[in-house]
């Protein structure tokens, strides 16, 4: 079956009036001031400070990017470097949409050297050695770099290998889909999904027992792929079940709840305390732990989220959380307010890596770099900051073609709605599935360049 990863298919289209063209409107220059204005409080705001300090970045995703520009925007005369061996740059929160194919694989990628600011070295190499003591960091090719601050924001490791039978070839065959592997992968699933979305049959869906990084994303393809069923006559024909790790859909409860709700009215089955342990892609059979043993789902499309951890350099350093789920998984051992890591001063932590309560998400970079920023500057000053990062998250949760709830968070599982009064949290709305689409991508642009 050929597959146009450009467009909807026209029955799965989502009609825009001239009503929702104006809200939409509206929301997309809410969004901007959004971005634009909301910044943490502290002393770095205000001119440049001059300083010789080495500050290594580690790792040039969102995280790295982002708090490399700032710093090079804040600090005068210092000594900046960036390093990861990556040369594309994948915006990942569109990784969803390609993934339903409202979006082609292309409009997540682009390069590292987009976003470089003028004056930051960067280095075409992964750091192998975190040496916090000896203020270095070494990469593989064996090179040191020398630092009087270290940002970490390497982000984290997918683990496909810790799932019995499932290698990363399968991804787009065999009815296995894979949304997080890569924007190939993600185009791959598409096809897997939509071919089912004609058929119908049995589509089995799971998320990690891990800390993950979009964690409402197992959610959003569940939503999706019942709502492509739909569209297409083929509802009545397939089964959809979704797998919890834990007893709960959402870290969220009040989301939780909702989601509970809208997945039963929509007819998706639902299973508690389900881990994926292995695959069988042969007899399409995935075998999940359970509290009282094992359990055999058979299935015609499976999306499979691997569990996740810490890339391998950081779990063996001296980085890490040293106990709990935080220092089995390998995350990195930093204040919750501050991104400061606990035991070494000069060593902040920031994006997925983070061993932090909640804020794997792009959303959440953007309020944790300029804390972090805030402090490395205000140390660098002779200064102190009041700079916080409370928790902020959010996950635009697609819940159908063309609606979405636009679900914000902290810490403390409060909902902190950057619109309040216009964009109800736990409605399903055109205008946030609009947010979604068209204007989180330039937001998420302007953070790396420094200006959000």
């Amino acid at each position: 079956m050929e597959h146009n990863n450009n467009d909807i298919h026209p029955k799965d289209a989502v009609p825009l009036d001239r009503f929702n063209r104006r809200r939409a409107f509206l929301a997309l220059g809410a969004a901007g001031v959004a971005g634009i204005g909301l910044q943490p409080s502290g002393t770095a705001a205000a001119g440049q400070v001059p300083t010789k300090a080495r500050i290594v970045i580690a790792g040039a995703g969102a995280a790295g990017l982002a708090a490399a520009s700032q710093l090079a925007k804040t600090l005068s005369g210092a000594s900046i470097t960036l390093i990861d061996a990556r040369k594309e740059h994948y915006y990942q929160p569109g990784f969803t949409l390609v993934g339903a194919g409202v979006k082609p694989a292309a409009y997540v990628v682009s390069t590292t050297t987009d976003y470089l600011p003028q004056g930051v070295q960067l280095v075409p190499d992964r750091v192998a050695e975190f040496d916090p003591e000896g203020n270095k960091v070494v990469t593989e090719s064996g090179k040191a770099y020398p630092y009087d601050f270290l940002i970490v924001a390497v982000g984290l490791k997918l683990e496909y290998g810790l799932i019995e039978g499932m290698e990363e070839r399968l991804i787009g065959k065999g009815g296995v889909g894979s949304i997080y592997h890569s924007p190939a992968g993600a185009q791959a699933t598409w096809h897997q999904m939509s071919d089912f979305a004609n058929t119908g049959g049995r589509g089995v869906f799971l998320r990690p027992a891990t800390e993950m990084k979009c964690a409402g994303a197992p959610l959003k393809y569940t939503f999706l792929t019942e709502d492509y069923l739909t569209r297409r006559g083929q509802r009545s024909k397939a089964q959809i079940v979704y797998n919890s790790n834990n007893k709960a859909l959402f870290s969220v409860p009040i989301v939780s709840e909702k989601v509970r709700m809208l997945f039963q009215e929509r007819g998706i089955q639902v299973n508690y305390e389900r881990v994926l342990k292995a695959i069988d892609p042969g007899k399409r059979i995935a075998t999940f732990a359970t509290p009282d043993g094992t359990e055999e789902q058979d299935y015609d499309f499976i999306h499979i989220i691997p569990p996740m951890r810490a890339p391998e350099a950081i779990r063996n350093s001296p980085l890490p959380w040293k106990t709990g789920a935080w220092g089995a998984e390998g995350w990195l051992e930093v204040d919750k307010n501050t991104l400061r890591h606990v035991r070494y001063n000069n060593v902040f932590g920031v994006g997925d890596i983070a061993g932090v309560p909640k804020g794997k998400t792009a959303a959440s970079v953007k309020w944790q770099v300029p804390v972090a920023v805030d402090h490395l500057v205000a140390e660098i000053a002779g200064k102190t900051s009041d700079a916080h990062y409370a928790g902020y998250t959010s996950c635009p949760l697609i819940t159908r073609l063309g609606q979405a709830m636009l679900v914000e968070f902290d810490y403390q599982n409060n909902l902190t709605p950057s619109f309040p009064g216009v964009i109800a949290p736990l409605e399903e709305l055109w205008i946030s599935w609009v947010m979604k689409t068209m204007a989180l991508k330039p937001t998420y642009i302007s953070m790396l360049r420094g200006r959000a």
